[in-house]
Parts: C-alpha cells; structure tokens; sequence
C-alpha cells in the first residue's frame, strides 16, 4: 500500500469534519490513503475577536506546516484565506461548493421576521452584524466567537443567553446540525461572504505528482464562482473581516455558461450599503470580479471598508 498523504488540519469539530470528508473523496477518488495531522493555531488559542485577530490568523500556522515540510498538504476555508497568493503554494483543488447562504438558529425554531423586537442576535462576522442592521428589525446584535456548537448552546443550550445566532450553513450541514436550522437566509438579505461554503485544498507548488493528484477533486463551477468573488475582494483590498460581501451563480445562458456576480460593501453600522452585480464567462471570473469591484470603489465603496469596529 502506499505510504498516506499526511493531510494537516485544525482539531475544531468543523476542520476535523471538512479534512475527513476531503480525505475521503480524495482516498475514494484515487485510491491514495491519507491520514489526518492536527495543527494548532493561533487564532484557535485566542479569544478575541476575529476581526481583532486579523486576515489568515487559522492559516498561518497550517501554511508554516506545509513550507515546514509536516505535512503534504491542508485544507481551509476558503473564505479564511488572506486575498494574496502564498510564494511557495498552490491551491491544487477547490471541491464541489456547499451551499454558501447563511443560517438562523433561534429559539422556539422562529424565523428572522417572528424574532421579537430587541431580540439578541450573535455572529461572529462584521458584514453579517452590518446587514442585520441594515434590515431595521429593532434587533439587539452582538458579536460572538467559538466553535459552531458552542454557538449553537449559547440559544439551545441549558446556558443560553442569546434568542438566535447566524452561522454559514456550509459548516452546520459539515457537522450534521442542519435539523436545527431555523432559516436559511436569502442572499437578498444577508449576502454571503467571499468564497464562503468553498474549501481550498493546498499544497507545495512544487510537488508536481501531489498537484496532479489533488486536482481530481476540483470542481471547475465552484471554482469560477470561488475565483470572482476572491478577485472582487482582492481588488478591493478588504480581507476577510472587512463588510463586505459576495455571491456568483453559474447560470446556462444562450452562448453557455455565464456567471452572475453580486457583490456589497456595508457600513458596520448598516445605515450605509453599495450594492452592484457583473455578468460574463467562467473563463473571465477574475475579471469580472475585479470590474465589479472597480465599480464599487466608484460608487464609494472605499469610505465604507475602513472601519471594522
């Protein structure tokens, strides 16, 4: 038997979840064990706020391990990956893409619209603290950190203190809790963040053979969609705790396949919004996502970025 892919991981309930599942399909797609390695970072020892703790605090020290040589390669979040390219790196696949909208979980299973008012809502996001506010429903938001499940014991749990919470739905459905969603919250309302749903599987750019065996699992669809928004956001110099939100759709259109880009940038506070959408190829995602994002900053988009609070 070959010798397994050593597969680095964070130990959450979440990245230990998404690294089975990737190992698996990996294992299943080309017949290659693979055996999981827990890192610890930082942004897993630190209690602070994630936009406190800055773009890329759960990848650096996956990132060290992989250039380390402590492992053959890892897979994140996408939407946790700082915008700039890693010397040295390569993103080899980006899987099939779960659902990228987010999630309500409230007590008494009730919707956005049936929470009373003054209700009190924890997430962990400033651009979903932004859109809450923005929707004027008279709803008290807090933000949270922890792991989902912490989350989720904070409104079912015997010491809940919160009447709901917004989570990515990716992460509920990768954990098996999605019998507890209240909502699934329309892009409409609560756009999503950058690349949020999609995993990056990276490795050494210079591991030629792994390269090759790692893109089995590349979805090309989740990557156009993955690689407008990430280019919008890039463009924009905003990282991941910034307000700022994105969702491309692949869509048949008469000449083939199109991409349909959304993307917003709000005010922490949600009295302000620039809201903005691209059409064109997968072939042009980068680029679609850079001229709507040169499209925001002409409507103003740079005074509302600043500020993370």
């Amino acid at each position: 038997m070959s010798t397994p892919l050593r597969l680095g991981t964070r130990g959450s309930t979440l990245a230990l979840a998404q690294s089975r599942q990737t190992a698996d399909a990996l294992t299943a797609a080309t017949g290659r064990p693979v055996e999981l390695v827990r890192i610890v970072t930082t942004g897993d020892r630190s209690a602070a706020p994630v936009a406190q703790l800055g773009v890329g605090v759960f990848v650096s020290a996956l990132r060290d391990a992989l250039i380390g040589g402590e492992i053959d390669f890892a897979v994140h979040s996408y939407k946790d990956l700082p915008t700039a390219t890693h010397p040295g790196l390569h993103i080899a696949a980006i899987p099939v893409r779960e659902d990228p909208r987010d999630v309500l979980i409230a007590k008494g299973g009730r919707t956005l619209a049936e929470l009373p008012p003054h209700s009190v809502i924890g997430t962990g996001a400033v651009r979903r603290i932004a859109q809450l506010r923005a929707l004027g429903l008279e709803l008290q938001v807090t933000p949270i950190r922890g792991n989902i499940d912490s989350r989720i014991a904070r409104v079912h749990g015997p010491e809940a203190d919160l009447d709901a919470v917004v989570l990515a739905r990716a992460g509920v459905a990768r954990i098996g809790r999605v019998a507890e969603i209240a909502e699934t919250l329309d892009p409409m309302l609560m756009l999503p963040a950058p690349a949020q749903g999609a995993l990056a599987v990276e490795c050494r750019a210079d591991d030629a053979d792994l390269v090759e065996l790692l893109a089995a699992l590349d979805h090309a669809p989740s990557r156009a969609a993955v690689t407008a928004e990430r280019a919008m956001l890039a463009t924009l110099e905003a990282g991941c705790s910034a307000p700022v939100a994105a969702h491309a759709e692949l869509a048949e259109g008469e000449e083939g396949d199109e991409i349909y880009l959304r993307g917003a940038v709000i005010s922490p506070d949600g009295v302000r919004a620039i809201r903005l959408s691209r059409t064109g190829t997968p072939a042009d995602a980068a680029e679609i996502g850079k001229a709507l994002a040169a499209d925001l900053l002409d409507a103003g988009a740079d005074t509302l970025i600043g500020s993370t609070e």
